[in-house]
């Protein structure tokens, strides 16, 4: 008997994904990283020092980051700021609008409501909302005729085959005028589908944004107050919420601000509200609640019991539910799936006028990390794999014995005025020595120059075939610190202290 596309397409994608968790290893089986904060100080240390120093080349007026192994908080920081009139500095409890991160607390609501048997993921869209109708597109000359009807889980993978928007320019400065809940249905019925259902991966915020409708359609519940009261409390997410604070917290909220382009200056954005593309785009969070959120994920994965999600349905989410033909796009159910080198991550970015945002997972290693920038094409995505790869590029950690009996190379760490051939050179502790790289850089682990300890204040680089190379020297001044390095006959003062 000849399988109907629908059920050709749904074994393909089982397919797929049980190869994607083979080749990637599943995260149930995953051991547990010996790594803790004590044995990654250098990591941690490295992480801090070149996120500053990257962010600050890099123009962006503030940074939040935070790092998670499993159930511990590894690191959280800041640099910069988050208003840039009033010198507020960026905090780790800075609160960013997080866009598209948004529907990730989306697609868990469709899923309780799933896993309570109020709906099931394949059900047509039109039967969950009975005003959504939309023409397949052929009165258009897509050249793409009538195709399977546009389900849930169409919608949760972004393979429905959507437009990207509503059908307004709200994401047009200088006002970004977001369109109410009652706008958008209206404006639905004079658009049409690109593409069949099950034929393209095609990113649309239209989608979350009808799922989150779903939501409070089936739930009889207003859309936000079911993420507060099911999700977001549960879960302590304080700090989290689906639009700009206005109590007490509102003090913390950081300031966005656009790209400068060709000119001087950041031009600050306005304080938007996403109206009615709220469970796509309104959310804002801080990167210390995004870390509780990370490691709830991990208790989830590592078999807890449930907890305003049943372990098995995570796992659905993260895994692959939808690739495209050429293997360029893979989603989860809400969550991005994305393979960057040798890792396999799950999460999802943000970016909305004045932020850009991303929460990256690694469900084998239990890392993840949380990079929020107050300003638009700040490439967090390059900052957040740089981190991943720094937490895992100091081999195995020293007994506590051959720790303790390391030579003590504090003094020498820190940054040194390196212009005008580069921004500063960074001297760090690494394994068991010391390291030190020009910045900036966006591989600082590539561009390293590790150094081997001669006698006194003298060190020698290491060559990439393990022989010692060139001299590098550290000045001191009358009082006995540390002031200058000094390697080719050139000395460069210290920066800080």
């Amino acid at each position: 008997m000849a399988l109907q596309p629908r059920r050709c397409t749904l074994m393909i994608r089982t397919l797929i994904a049980s190869l994607i968790c083979v080749l990637a290893a599943c995260p149930a089986q995953a051991a547990e990283s010996p790594r803790d904060r004590h044995s990654l100080r250098n990591e941690l240390e490295l992480a801090e020092r070149w996120l500053a120093a990257q962010r600050a080349y890099d123009r962006v007026p503030g940074l939040s980051a935070a790092i998670v192994h499993d159930q511990e908080l590894l690191w959280s920081g800041a640099s910069g700021h988050a208003d840039l009139a009033a010198r507020r500095p960026a905090q780790a409890d800075t609160i960013y609008g997080i866009c598209s991160i948004s529907k990730l607390f989306t697609g868990i609501a469709v899923m309780q409501l799933r896993d309570r048997g109020e709906l099931t993921l394949d059900q047509p869209l039109a039967e969950l909302l009975p005003w959504f109708r939309l023409p397949d597109g052929s009165s258009s000359g897509s050249g793409f005729g009538a195709g399977p009807e546009v389900t849930l889980r169409n919608v949760l993978s972004h393979s429905a085959g959507l437009p990207r928007e509503s059908d307004m320019p709200y994401w047009m400065g200088p006002d970004f005028d977001f369109p109410t809940r009652e706008q958008v249905r209206e404006l639905l019925a004079g658009q049409e589908a690109l593409y069949p259902a099950d034929r393209y991966y095609q990113y649309s915020n239209l989608g979350l944004t009808l799922a989150g409708e779903v939501v409070a359609e089936v739930s009889g519940q207003d859309y936000e107050d079911y993420v507060r009261r099911h999700i977001l409390a549960p879960l302590g997410l304080n700090d989290t919420d689906t639009g700009f604070p206005e109590d007490r917290r509102a003090e913390r909220v950081a300031t966005g601000y656009g790209f400068p382009g060709r000119e001087a200056g950041y031009p600050p954005m306005p304080r938007y509200d996403t109206r009615g593309i709220t469970p796509a785009a309104g959310f804002t969070s801080t990167a210390l609640d995004l870390a509780r959120f990370a490691s709830w994920q991990f208790r989830l994965l590592g078999g807890a019991p449930e907890e305003v999600l049943r372990p098995d349905t995570l796992r659905e989410m993260q895994r692959v539910e939808w690739m495209d033909w050429d293997w360029s796009a893979a989603r989860g159910l809400a969550f991005g799936v994305y393979r960057i080198g040798e890792r396999t991550l799950s999460g999802h970015a943000g970016d909305c006028p004045g932020f850009n945002t991303r929460i990256f997972l690694d469900p084998v290693s239990r890392y993840a990390v949380i990079a929020l920038a107050n300003r638009n094409a700040t490439d967090v995505d390059g900052y957040a794999v740089r981190l991943f790869d720094i937490l895992e590029a100091g081999g195995t950690p020293a007994d506590a014995a051959t720790a303790a009996a390391a030579p003590d190379y504090s003094a020498y760490v820190g940054s040194f005025d390196a212009r005008p051939w580069s921004g500063e050179d960074l001297v760090f502790r690494w394994e068991n020595s010391l390291a030190m790289v020009s910045l900036p850089t966006m591989d600082p682990l590539k561009d390293m120059v590790k150094l081997k300890h001669i006698d006194g204040d003298r060190f020698r680089t290491v060559r990439s075939d393990g022989e010692a190379g060139h001299e590098v020297r550290f000045r001191r001044d009358a009082e006995g610190r540390v002031s200058h390095l000094e390697y080719h006959a050139l000395a460069w003062p210290r920066l800080e202290p």
